[in-house]
């Protein structure tokens, strides 16, 4: 054998390892940082709907597009699926 057949299959073998794992771990980087980005929103929405619910509840009224936005934020925020912190577990998927 010579040396360039010795390096082609210990260096080709090598690389294609190398770039697998890198792109392995792009992928699951990206899967935590989406995760973060989902909690962290879902936490904003519940922050605004509470918000929301208590300066109407002073005011014994909800203005029509209030309760129009209140609903929006509802429905993005269970769209999330993060962590239901109404029922203490992880909400269904699918």
């Amino acid at each position: 054998m010579t040396i360039y057949q010795v390096l082609c299959l210990t260096g080709v073998p090598a690389l294609i390892l190398a770039v697998f794992k890198y792109l392995w771990s792009q992928i699951k980087h990206n899967a935590e940082d989406s995760k973060a980005l989902k909690a962290g929103i879902q936490a904003l929405l519940r922050a605004q709907m509470i918000s929301d619910f208590n300066k109407y509840s002073e005011k014994g009224y909800a203005p029509i597009y209030a309760r129009d936005n209140f609903e929006n934020c509802w429905k993005q925020y269970h769209s999330l699926r993060v962590f239901s912190t109404t029922t203490g577990r992880s909400a269904p998927r699918g």
